[in-house]
C-alpha cells in the first residue's frame, strides 16, 4: 500500500488512468483464461496481463532492494506472484496480484481528496504597491519596495506590506489576518499588516518591513513549512510487512532446504528422500509463498475506512483520508477558532441598559437613529435589534468620528452614539462598563442614557460539543483567537474550555500551537478547528486539520483534513463515533483475515491445501470483510 503522506507540492493520484490499466490488464488475463492457446502464447498473454497490472509493483520492489528497504509488501507480492509462474500456476499469479492492485487503488483514490496546495490563501497578497518617490506615485512589485519608504494604500486596496501610519484616518479590514468580521480604525502612528484591506479614507504608510519579513509572507511560508514538516500516518499494512514478509519468505525457504538436512540424517532419510521429492517441496514452498500474499488484508483495510468515510459523508463531513479518521481516535488535545466557529461570526445585542431614568426603548432608538447612516457590522446590529423605521430628516449634522462613534443633532438635540474614549472627549459623566463584549454608550444633550451590549453569539451545540469531548477521552480543549480578551475570556468562560489565548496573528496561532503540542503527554494527537484564511496555516500544521465548510473559506476547506460541511461542531462527536467504529470493523477484518490466512498457511505447509484452494479462501475472506465494512455506512 501506499504511503498516506501529504503536503503541498503532493502529486496528485491519477485514478481513471489506473483504472482504464486495470481494465486492460484484467481483459487480457480473461482473455487468457478462456481461449485455449499453446503455452507460448499462453504464458505471453499472462505475462502480458501481470505487467500491465503489477508492473509498477514490481517496479518498487526493486527499487526498494537497492534502498535497503526490503520486506515490504512490494517485494512479498513480486517473490510470491514470480514463484507462481516458475511452477505454471499463471492463473493464480495474475489473479493474486489484479486483487492487490485493486486494494491499492482504493487507497490512492481517497488522496485524490487529499491536501491541495492553498492557492486561495495567495489572494491575500496585493499584486502592487503605490509607493512615493520625489512628488510622485508609481505602481510597484511589493517585493521591490525597501524598508523606509513611503507608500500610499487608497481605499479599496489591499494593504501591500507592513507599516506605521503616517498620515490618514481609515477602517481596515482585518479578517484575512484575525478571522474577525469587525473592521479596525487607523490613525497616524498605529501600526498596519500586509493582508489588511483599507476601506475608507487615504493612508500614507512608511514601510518597517521588506516583503519577505511581512505578514503575509509569513502566513505563505508557514503554510508550506507546516506541510512538509508534518510526518505521515504510516499505515497498519506496512508496519505488518516489516514483520510478516521476512516470516514466511524464510518459510518457504525452510520447506525447501529443511529436508535437504534432514535427508542427510539416516533416521529421517526414508521419510525425506529429497532427490525424489525436490519438485514436491518446491512446488509446497511456492504455494506458501502465493498463500500467504496478503490480498484480503489489502482490501479489508481501505474498505473498512472508506465505510467510515461514507458514513460520516452522510452525516455532513467530508473526510479528505482514511488516516485522518483513524487520527480521531487518538485525540489528545483540540484547539479551537472563535469567530465563525464556536460562534456564529454574527454580532448581536444582547443587552440594553438604561440610566438616568431613560427607557431602554429610547436607548436603543436613538442609537438606531445615528448608526442608520454607517455600515460597520455593529451599527447594522443595533438596527437590526431596534427593527423600527427611522425617519432620517430627523437627523441634522450628522459626523462620524474614526476611532470613537458618532455625532449628531437629532431633533435639533445633541446626541452621541460611541465607546468609552467619546464620551471622555465630550466630558460625560458615564459608567465604566466593564462588560464582556462590545459596549455602545448613547448620550443626549450631554446626558448619559445608558449603553448597549453587542455580543457574537455562541453556536446552539458548542457547549454540547464541548461536554461530549471531554466523555470521549480529549484531555484539553483549548481556543485561540484575533479577538480581545474580555470578548474571548466570555465565550471561554460559557463553553468550560480549559484555556484560551487571544489577540493572535496566523502565525501566532501556529506558535501556540506548536507549544501545545511539546506540553501535551503520551502519543495522543492534537486537532485544529477553523474556519478562516487565517487558520490554514494552523489547519495544515496540527495532526488533524478540521474546517467549517458551509461559511469557511476556501483556504481552510483546502488546508483541512476534515470538513464540516453544515458549520455544526456537534459533527464533530458524531465523526469521532464513526472512527471508532470503523476502527473496530478494520481490527474485525485484520484478525479475521489472518485467522484465515494462517489455517491455510499451515496446510499449505503440509501439502493438503492448493494454490486455487487458497485463492477461493482469499476470496471468501474479501467478500466477507467487504460485507462487514458495508455495515458502517448503513448504520
Amino acid at each position: 500500500m501506499i504511503e498516506m503522506g501529504r503536503g503541498i507540492d503532493e502529486k496528485e493520484f491519477n485514478v481513471k488512468k489506473e483504472v482504464l490499466t486495470l481494465v486492460l490488464g484484467a481483459l487480457i488475463y480473461v482473455g487468457a483464461l478462456t481461449l485455449k492457446l499453446p503455452l507460448p502464447e499462453e504464458f505471453s498473454l499472462f505475462l502480458l496481463s501481470y505487467f500491465i497490472i503489477g508492473g509498477n509493483v514490481v517496479q518498487k520492489a526493486v527499487k526498494h532492494i537497492f534502498r535497503k528497504r526490503i520486506f515490504d509488501e512490494n517485494f512479498l507480492m513480486t517473490v510470491a506472484t514470480a514463484g507462481a509462474f516458475a511452477i505454471r500456476e499463471f492463473p493464480e499469479a495474475v489473479a493474486v496480484m489484479l486483487f492487490f492492485k485493486v486494494g491499492e487503488l482504493l487507497q490512492n483514490s481517497a488522496l485524490n481528496k487529499s491536501r491541495r496546495a492553498v492557492k486561495s490563501l495567495i489572494e491575500i497578497k496585493a499584486d502592487y504597491a503605490n509607493l512615493k518617490m520625489d512628488g510622485k506615485t508609481k505602481k510597484v512589485d511589493p517585493k521591490n519596495v525597501k524598508v523606509g519608504d513611503v507608500i500610499i494604500v487608497k481605499p479599496g486596496e489591499k494593504v501591500p506590506l507592513d507599516g506605521v501610519v503616517l498620515s490618514g484616518y481609515s477602517m481596515v479590514d482585518t479578517s484575512a489576518l484575525t478571522g474577525e468580521p469587525v473592521p479596525k480604525k487607523v490613525e497616524p502612528g498605529d501600526k498596519i499588516l500586509s493582508g489588511m484591506i483599507n476601506k475608507t479614507g487615504l493612508l500614507i504608510v512608511q514601510v518597517t518591513k521588506k516583503f519577505s519579513e511581512s505578514t503575509v509572507a509569513k502566513i505563505m511560508e508557514l503554510v508550506e513549512n507546516a506541510a512538509a514538516r508534518k510526518a505521515p500516518t504510516e499505515q497498519f499494512i506496512t508496519k505488518f510487512a516489516k514483520y510478516y514478509t521476512p516470516t514466511v519468505v524464510l518459510g518457504a525457504f525452510l520447506l525447501v532446504f529443511v529436508p535437504v538436512v534432514l535427508s542427510t540424517v539416516p533416521i529421517f532419510k526414508p521419510l525425506f528422500n529429497y532427490e525424489e521429492d525436490l519438485s514436491k517441496w518446491i512446488y509446497r514452498s511456492l504455494t506458501f509463498l502465493v498463500i500467504s500474499c496478503p490480498c484480503a488484508l489489502v482490501i479489508s483495510i481501505p474498505l473498512g475506512f472508506f465505510g467510515g468515510i461514507g458514513a460520516s459523508s452522510k452525516r455532513g463531513v467530508l473526510i479528505k483520508g482514511s488516516n485522518f479518521l483513524e487520527g480521531l481516535n487518538h485525540l489528545h488535545t483540540v484547539v479551537w477558532d472563535k469567530t465563525g466557529t464556536l460562534t456564529k461570526g454574527v454580532f448581536k445585542v444582547v443587552k440594553v441598559v438604561p440610566k438616568n431614568n431613560f427607557l431602554k426603548e429610547e436607548v436603543l432608538k436613538l442609537a438606531a437613529q445615528l448608526e442608520s447612516q454607517s455600515n460597520h457590522p455593529i451599527a447594522q446590529s443595533i438596527l437590526e435589534a431596534f427593527n423600527g423605521e427611522i425617519d432620517e430628516t430627523t437627523i441634522e449634522s450628522y459626523e462620524e468620528i474614526p476611532g470613537y462613534g458618532v455625532k449628531a443633532k437629532v431633533n435639533h438635540q445633541l446626541a452621541l452614539v460611541g465607546n468609552d474614549k467619546l464620551l471622555h472627549k465630550e466630558k460625560i459623566h458615564h459608567d465604566t462598563c466593564k462588560v464582556e463584549g462590545t459596549v455602545v454608550h448613547v448620550a443626549l444633550n450631554n446626558t448619559y442614557m445608558g449603553y448597549i451590549v453587542i455580543s457574537d453569539e455562541i453556536k446552539e451545540d458548542a457547549e454540547e460539543t464541548v461536554k461530549k469531548l471531554k466523555k470521549l477521552g480529549v484531555k484539553r480543549q483549548v481556543m485561540v483567537t484575533g479577538d480581545d480578551s474580555q470578548a474571548a475570556r466570555k465565550v471561554a468562560q460559557e463553553l468550560g474550555l480549559d484555556t484560551y489565548f487571544a489577540e493572535l496573528l496566523p502565525h501566532q496561532k501556529v506558535e501556540k500551537l506548536e507549544q501545545l503540542m511539546k506540553e501535551k503527554q503520551g502519543k495522543g494527537l492534537i486537532a485544529f478547528v477553523g474556519d478562516g484564511v487565517n487558520d490554514a496555516p494552523a489547519l495544515v500544521r496540527s495532526d488533524v486539520g478540521v474546517a467549517m465548510g458551509a461559511l469557511g473559506s476556501d483556504a481552510a476547506i483546502e488546508a483541512a483534513d476534515i470538513v464540516l460541511l453544515t458549520d455544526e461542531p456537534s459533527r464533530i462527536i458524531e465523526t469521532i463515533k464513526i472512527a471508532k467504529k470503523t476502527r473496530k470493523t478494520v481490527w474485525q477484518n485484520i484478525s479475521f483475515a489472518l485467522i484465515i490466512k494462517t489455517i491455510f498457511l499451515v496446510l499449505g505447509a503440509l501439502g493438503t491445501a492448493t494454490m486455487w484452494e487458497a485463492v477461493f479462501a482469499d476470496v471468501g475472506v474479501a467478500l466477507l470483510t467487504i460485507i462487514n465494512s458495508t455495515r458502517i455506512i448503513l448504520k
